[in-house]
This record gives structure tokens, sequence and C-alpha cells, in this order.
């Protein structure tokens, strides 16, 4: 079973989702001097970040880096840091402190090492919002991906390069085991398709659907 959090419509879903993480922020922010918030790319969470972007916390406190990113350029449109740069990063969230999962290098291999070192104190992520995909990915776990194994089991770095048949572009992702220690995590899902996927998710082992590894104590979203 899956203990899902349903909403009457997604805009209710959403309101509601900003303010538990204003709130999960807030409360991290006043036990510690700076706090860690990592969130996902593609459409869902912009609506999100809409109303996140304008709260009124010590966003120069907290540090938001990417769960994944395609390795584009982050003027790109398809570029997750794109994103964050036009919808998070505006009015008082402009102040965050931002870890980049992009460098200007030809592959992610070649910027890895670079990278893990400036995000190597966010670790465990205070708060951490995901989504999932039909194929029951979530970051750039894909299943089938060429390092899916290794993005999933105990041993994994912090980030990994992955690609998958399924993508065009290759990807860096934060691994399974560091997502899944984070403090706080929120995961949604809209339509009835994708809570269908997530359904079929927990009946298979986690390489065949990635969503499984991170789902501890995580609260699930659902609006149609």
């Amino acid at each position: 079973m899956i203990d899902l959090l349903e909403y009457p419509n997604r805009a209710t879903l959403m309101s509601e989702l900003s303010k538990r993480i204003i709130s999960d922020l807030s409360a991290a922010l006043a036990y510690g001097k700076r706090v860690s918030f990592v969130v996902p790319g593609g459409t869902t969470p912009a609506p999100i970040f809409d109303q996140l972007c304008s709260a009124n916390i010590d966003w120069h406190k907290v540090d938001v880096m990417l769960s994944d990113e395609r390795w584009v350029p982050i003027n790109n449109p398809r570029s997750n840091t794109y994103l964050l740069n036009n919808r998070l990063f505006v009015d008082c969230a402009a102040q965050a402190g931002k870890i980049p999962l992009y460098l200007p290098r030809e592959t992610p291999e070649i910027a890895i090492a670079e990278i893990q070192d400036k995000c190597s104190s966010i670790f465990p992520i205070s708060v951490l919002l995901l989504g999932m995909g039909l194929d029951m990915h979530t970051a750039s776990l894909f299943p089938g991906a060429d390092k899916i194994d290794l993005a999933l089991s105990n041993d994994a770095p912090v980030l990994l390069a992955m690609r998958s048949e399924k993508v065009p572009e290759a990807r860096i992702t934060i691994t399974a085991p560091y997502l899944n220690q984070s403090r706080k995590k929120y995961l949604v899902i809209l339509g009835k398709k994708k809570r269908e996927a997530l359904e079929r998710a927990i009946t298979l082992p986690y390489r065949d659907a990635p969503i499984n590894a991170v789902l501890d104590n995580c609260s699930v979203l659902w609006a149609d």
C-alpha cells in the first residue's frame, strides 16, 4: 500500500505542498546555519516554484540543487537549470545558494568530481521534492540505464553520469541512497496513469521501478 495524500485538484495540491515545503525549510533553518532543498526538473514543479519564489524565508541560508540534470548548456530550454533560473530563482528566492549540477564540459564524467566537491556540504538533504515518469523513473534513475544497478546500490557515489536509450542526452543524477536519506521527502504525481504506475512500481524490483528506492518515509501527493 502507498500512503497517498489525495487532493481535489492540481491547484490545491500545489498550494498545499508549497506551504509544507516553506514550513519544513523554516523549521530546518531554526536548527541549522544552512539547509538544502533539492528539486526536480520537468513540467510538474514549475507551478510550485512560482509559489515558493515569493516565500518570506531566509533564502540566503538555503542551498538549492537539482536532483538531476540533462547535459546541455543552461540556456537550453531543455536544461533543468534553465527552469530554475526562470521560475524559482526570482523574487525572494533569487537570494538562495545555487549549487550547480552542470558545468560547461564535454561530458558529465569530466565534471563530476568538481561538481561533487561543490555539493558535498548539502547532504543529508533537508527537503527533497521528486517527480516520477510513467516508466517509474525518478531523478535520472531510469530502468535499463547504463549504471542503474550502481546508482541504486548502498555503495553508490553521490553523483553518477547516466545514459539511457530512452533519453537523447547524457544525464547527471544524485544516486538513490543520497536521495533516500533526505530528512523530508515529497513525491508529486499527477493524473490517473501516474497513480497506476506508482501502484505497479511497488510490486517490482528497484531496477525495474527505481522510484521504489526512494519511497521510505516519503509523502506522496496526488491529484488527477
